[in-house]
């Protein structure tokens, strides 16, 4: 495959990419996916399927199951959503992502079919079935799918899972569902199918009547069937302890950062048990958290001085974040705040979730992308929000430089507030540290 053809299935892609440019959904609907993976033969169909949903969490506990599902020596592919950096992240059989010659091959495959489907596709919509495409010639055992967005008619509802899970509900993408938990609950459902298990996550008060009423092939409840008995913090991550109706699970050391991972965690291992109807062996549950990573989830990318990048994006995102943040590291210098984030978002909302108040210096930028909020007006919610030194950088490379340049080793640096930001951070921030 020449570079040609991948800078072909590039332009090819970068043409349909109409909500990652405007945030925009025209008439959301699985219809297009659909008529799709007909015309493919139906890929999505070739192996079993763990579904994920979510509004925080569910990128964190895909890698979990799947890092279980590779210990159990199944051939396990895993699609997720955003990238940060390369299209390429969202795919990957056994951890690797997919190559630049294979992406153009199954890109270009999806390009001659588009006429046939008689609407155009999205930007979601091709690369979801280009890992269908990519996951079936591959022969995966299982394929682990995490949604875009939502559920209902999220492109990757094509899918009869086995497993559906739901990690938890808040308030997010209510321009598209809303306003209540109740409503946006009723969204992320719409994925379990009447054969799956649905394994629910999330035990609010005001979501329970819609999760119980979902038709399935059996409902496991955290707090009920499985749930987290112990979360300490521990060095590089966590160590949790978990009961389900078949084991409980001690001394797990899930290498992830914050409270919230173990609860992830004990959602992964219900969904697993549930896959195979059968507990997980101390061995393989050891082997498959020993390997989990999250980039850009509260990712250390350098210490003396500490640097952090977390994609958090949402309220409860970004409570989480900081909480890990606060609580879980001893920080003796200043500590900094690099922020940018999407125009849908409540910019004072989301800087009071980051306790942004309680940092030393907020440098405002504006997020990579014409979707962005900027600069000045993410200044501005944060000087609303009480922050005290506040420092507009338009660049998002130049707002890092000016941030790191002032560090001292025991300082600390957390970007935050949209994974667009981390995403370009990550490389930038390479280039700066030693």
């Amino acid at each position: 495959m020449t570079d040609t053809a991948i800078e072909r299935a590039t332009a090819y892609l970068d043409a349909h990419s109409v909500y990652e440019k405007t945030g925009r959904i025209e008439s959301p609907s699985t219809a297009n996916i659909q008529r799709l993976v007909n015309l493919m033969g139906d890929p999505h169909d070739a192996y079993r399927t763990i579904h994920v949903t979510g509004t925080n969490g569910k990128g964190s506990t895909s890698q979990m199951i799947s890092k279980l599902l590779m210990a159990h020596g199944l051939r396990v592919g895993t699609y997720t959503s955003p990238h940060l950096e390369r299209v390429n992240e969202r795919m990957a059989i056994d951890g690797e992502p997919i190559s630049d010659a294979e992406l153009a091959e199954n890109v270009l495959a999806i390009a001659e079919l588009e006429p046939l489907v008689e609407s155009r596709l999205s930007y979601f919509e091709i690369i979801t079935a280009v890992a269908f495409r990519w996951f079936a010639n591959s022969a995966i055992d299982v394929g682990v799918i995490e949604v875009g967005l939502l559920g209902r008619w999220d492109a990757t509802n094509v899918v009869k899972s086995d497993v559906a899970v739901l990690t938890n509900v808040s308030l997010d993408h209510t321009e598209f569902a809303g306003p209540t938990h109740a409503h946006i609950a009723g969204e992320k459902v719409g994925i379990v199918k009447a054969d799956s298990v649905f394994v629910q996550g999330e035990i609010r008060d005001d979501v329970e009547e819609i999760c119980a009423e979902v038709v399935c092939a059996r409902r496991v409840v955290r707090g009920n069937h499985f749930e987290v008995m112990a979360n300490e913090l521990a060095v590089g991550g966590r160590l949790v302890a978990v009961r389900t109706m078949r084991a409980r699970y001690e001394d797990i050391f899930v290498p992830l950062h914050g409270n919230h991972q173990g609860d992830n965690a004990s959602v992964a291992i219900a969904a697993v048990e549930e896959f195979f109807d059968s507990a997980i062996t101390r061995n393989i549950l050891d082997e498959g958290f020993a390997t989990v990573e999250m980039p850009g989830r509260f990712e250390i990318l350098g210490r003396q001085p500490l640097v952090v990048v977390d994609g958090a994006h949402n309220v409860g995102g970004a409570e989480v974040c900081s909480e890990v943040f606060f609580n879980d590291f001893q920080i003796e210098g200043r500590r900094l705040l690099v922020v940018g984030m999407l125009k849908s978002r409540d910019a004072r909302e989301l800087l009071g979730a980051l306790r942004a108040d309680e940092f030393d210096e907020v440098v405002c930028c504006t997020a990579p992308t014409p979707r962005g909020t900027p600069a000045s007006e993410v200044a501005a919610a944060a000087r609303a929000a009480g922050c005290e030194e506040v420092k507009v950088v338009e660049q998002l490379d130049g707002a890092l430089a000016y941030a790191y340049r002032q560090m001292r080793a025991e300082d600390t640096l957390l970007v935050a507030g949209s994974l667009y930001v981390v995403g370009a951070a990550r490389p930038v921030l390479r280039q700066l540290m030693p």
